[in-house]
């Protein structure tokens, strides 16, 4: 069974960094398209970053130059760096794996 689990989340003031982490499990991590998305109360569900089955990496417009997605195959951790937070940031992060999402870590940007 493919599981995953995401952790690193917390409370940071705005422009404090975050590094979330996912530890996966049950698939070929290393040639695994991932994902990180977050739902913040109220709202749907967005995708904040991609990496492909090759390295290749996409970022919502929102998060872009600020957040950086990456891969330790030798750990089966998916990473996302998370820099100048905003209060906007504010949700619950959950990484992905096709249809697979695993429980969610809960960032929080406020002072």
């Amino acid at each position: 069974d493919v599981q995953l689990q995401a952790s690193g989340g917390g409370l940071v003031q705005p422009g404090g960094s975050l590094r979330l982490s996912c530890a996966a499990s049950g698939l070929t991590f290393d040639i695994a398209p991932m994902k990180w998305a977050r739902q913040a109360p109220g709202k749907g569900l967005e995708v904040v970053s991609m990496i492909s089955n090759t390295g290749i990496t996409n970022y919502a417009d929102a998060v872009k130059g600020r957040f950086t997605i990456s891969k330790d195959n030798a750990n089966n951790t998916l990473y996302l760096q998370m820099n100048n937070l905003k209060p906007e940031d504010t949700a619950m992060y959950h990484c992905s794996y096709f249809r697979f999402r695993g429980q969610g870590t809960q960032v929080t940007v406020s002072s």
